[in-house]
């Protein structure tokens, strides 16, 4: 084994979106950067989340769409091209090779590490190579930890011998099985429940609670348990599986009311935990597996001196890459004007301060119809205590829904605080609308006054004409 010893202002390890921002950000604050990555540059996102799996919906989306339009019918009848879609798909995925994400990373002067990294104390990682290598790194300034989640898999009798799927095998398998149960009912569930009975399986939706998408608002859920039901797929809420097995090729589960059902593949989508069981959190006094607790510059609470960060999922205060990325842009930042001396600017909204984290978090689900949200529910808003108004339409009776396609059905609402007169909450449940959340993001994040945002006037005809009739609604 060789040892090197080496020093950096600032390390990073995970090179997923997020890890490979707060590098970028903080060599362009001019501090010394290196990134450590086990697996891919990349990482979930890039090769196993985002992109594969919005390459396979949106063929799905898109027919969806297209067979509402007159004239377009016809010409979409037929099945999706499996093969193009799964081939489109491998591509959007670089064909899990990296090296335009090493290429990227040596433009932006960021030195690489391939190996396992783990804290092994205050500002030391030890980076185990494939070679069987050890690096030890020191920081003068800042580690981050930016290692993301890992599928989080019930203990259900059976699982060893059943290799079920998580999300990176639904979005990256090579052959469309005939028969797919998905356990679960938030949006990795929906979004491959979508994909994959468009492609030609028969999906049971296995789901513990009494409805799909309960964080966001129920209407939401109700319209998407809607549109995979017309395309086919069985939904069985109120459902647990208590134990499955792999008998002569196929699954066959066993569910809490006694019932049995078979299939070729079972996909666990039953949420995330963080990936922290192995990156040496012993070492400073923290609890390996545990989420790291945060303040709003990204400094990991539970340890002295300030030198740790969390950044991205492994924080759990907004698990998805676009506000991973958000926070990786702020937490490099904060690290190069710490390092220099600088002031910190960390009250709300602040150049310094992650405040979308907890007021203005966009998220769209495509599944169809796509579901756009941004900011509080309903439920989360009376929780909150506010004076809160919930103004409701139809989007179907918007004149760009006409256009959009025959028999649109949608819903919006938006939540006014009107103590302040300002929108804190929008969800939009409709064909097209994920084009919506950002005009609403920027509604939320600007906390522009409702009187204002009168004088912002939607084109027509457009879907976007939404914000004049809620407004127009609210207004009486």
């Amino acid at each position: 084994m060789n040892e090197t010893t080496r020093t950096y202002d600032v390390i990073v390890i995970g090179a997923g979106p997020v890890g490979e921002n707060v590098a970028e950000r903080a060599r362009a604050a001019g501090l010394s950067t290196v990134i450590i990555e086990r697996d891919l540059l990349g990482g979930e996102c890039s090769f196993w989340a985002c992109d594969p799996s919005k390459a396979l919906l949106r063929p799905v989306v898109a027919r969806a769409d297209a067979r509402r339009v007159p004239g377009l019918g016809q010409a979409v009848a037929g099945p999706l091209d499996v093969e193009a879609v799964l081939a489109h798909r491998d591509k959007m995925s670089s064909y899990w090779k990296d090296e335009d994400q090493v290429d990227w990373l040596d433009s932006v002067s960021v030195d690489l590490i391939r190996g396992h990294g783990r804290l092994t104390g205050p500002k030391q990682v030890a980076v185990q190579t494939p070679e069987g290598d050890t690096i030890a790194l020191t920081a003068r300034h800042a580690v981050a930890v930016s290692t993301g989640t890992r599928a989080a898999l019930p203990p259900i009798p059976g699982f060893d011998t059943v290799r079920p799927w998580t999300s990176r095998e639904a979005t990256s398998a090579d052959k469309v099985p005939g028969r797919l149960a998905v356990v679960g009912g938030g949006v990795v569930a929906v979004e491959m429940a979508t994909a994959w009975q468009a492609l030609g399986s028969q999906v049971t939706m296995l789901v513990l609670e009494n409805g799909l998408l309960e964080r966001m608002e129920p209407f939401a859920g109700e319209l998407v348990t809607d549109g995979l039901r017309e395309a086919g797929v069985d939904i069985r809420f109120n459902t647990s599986v208590t134990s499955m097995a792999r008998e002569d090729g196929e699954v066959r589960i066993t569910l809490s009311d006694g019932g049995q059902l078979a299939a070729d593949e079972i996909l666990l989508a039953t949420g995330r935990a963080p990936q922290t069981r192995d990156v040496g959190l012993e070492s400073v006094g923290l609890t390996p597996g545990d989420w790291l607790t945060v303040d709003d510059t990204f400094r990991v609470t539970d340890v002295d001196g300030g030198w740790l960060y969390a950044v991205g999922d492994v924080n759990r205060r907004a698990l998805m890459t676009h506000q991973g990325k958000y926070q990786a842009r702020i937490a490099g930042a904060v690290i190069g004007a710490r390092a220099k001396g600088e002031p910190i600017d960390d009250a709300p909204w602040g150049a310094h301060a992650a405040t979308a984290d907890h007021s203005a978090v966009p998220q769209v689900v495509f599944t169809t119809p796509e579901i756009a949200s941004v900011g509080l529910t309903s439920r989360e808003a009376e929780h909150s205590g506010r004076s809160i108004k919930i103004v409701d339409y139809d989007l179907a009776h918007v004149a760009g829904a006409h256009q959009y396609g025959e028999d649109y059905r949608g819903r919006a609402r938006m939540l006014i605080d009107t103590d302040r007169n300002t929108v804190v909450g929008v969800t939009f449940a409709g064909p097209g609308v994920g084009e919506l959340v950002h005009s609403a993001t920027i509604a939320v994040a600007g906390e522009v006054p409702i009187d204002r945002l009168w004088h912002a006037v939607p084109a027509f005809p457009t879907l976007g004409e939404v914000w004049l009739r809620l407004l127009e609604t609210h207004r009486g």
